[in-house]
């Protein structure tokens, strides 16, 4: 409707290129995927938003094949509305398994960490000081309890990563610092009283809609009908074609 994808009209502007990160990346035809590898142009991938929202099945895998730099992002839709990147990791692992026995043709675990450091870091104007440990750059890290992954058994062959991307959740962190100052430990953030602000949180939603807040939700569910008739027939069965075949009818 644009007179060519998605991509062809942001490029008309010139935003491509390594300051701009594409949110989603779900409709990209191989054109589009080639030109933002070339231009440098990096990609958010949002997997659990995109399957609460129906939004489709981004292709993580030919973004890796290109070399696009891939970050991994929440989108305030985490599968279980809890913004557990741990699992959003895992999730990122086991939604690109694409049917068959070749590992080139599904995500590594060292791939998926990768787009939750030093991936999500590129796409920041401080990534040269973050996404890494080294000397001289922000002391960002976090401490995992290794019982919590390990009991009551763990395969001695299993490698570190594999343990934690496979079995990890948020209440296994034990201790985070953020450029060097612990924030999170043994339960507990250093800052703020966590009990408190969810009170005050609780309290503040507890009171009546105001008259705007009402008018604005009686205009989203009005404008509902013709949003979907806009976008009636975008997408096309017959003429797509998915880069994952997950299953057949035939």
């Amino acid at each position: 409707r644009g007179g060519g994808t998605a991509l062809d009209y942001i490029d008309r502007f010139g935003f491509l290129g390594p300051r701009l990160t594409l949110g989603h990346g779900v409709w990209l035809n191989e054109a589009d995927l080639d030109r933002i590898a070339a231009t440098g142009t990096h990609i958010c991938h949002n997997c659990s938003s995109n399957f609460r929202l129906r939004s489709g099945v981004a292709p993580l895998n030919a973004f890796e094949k290109r070399g696009i730099n891939t970050a991994i992002g929440l989108d305030e839709a985490g599968i279980n509305d809890d913004r557990d990147m741990l699992q959003e990791m895992r999730m990122v692992l086991r939604a690109h398994r694409a049917p068959g026995m070749a590992d080139e043709d599904v995500p590594s675990t060292g791939q998926v960490l990768r787009m939750a450091t030093t991936g999500g870091a590129a796409t920041t104007p401080y990534g040269s000081q973050i996404g890494t440990l080294a000397v001289g750059k922000a002391a960002d890290l976090m401490l995992i309890d290794w019982d919590q992954l390990a009991w009551p058994y763990l395969d001695p062959e299993t490698s570190v990563l594999d343990a934690v991307l496979q079995r990890a959740k948020s209440e296994a962190v034990d201790l985070v610092l953020v450029a060097g100052e612990v924030v999170y430990e043994g339960g507990r953030f250093t800052r703020i009283d966590r009990d408190a602000a969810l009170r005050e949180l609780h309290s503040s939603l507890q009171r009546p809609l105001a008259d705007d807040e009402i008018e604005r939700r009686a205009l989203s569910k009005a404008l509902l009908p013709h949003v979907r008739r806009f976008y009636a027939g975008y997408f096309d069965p017959e003429t797509h074609q998915p880069y994952y075949l997950p299953s057949s009818r035939v």
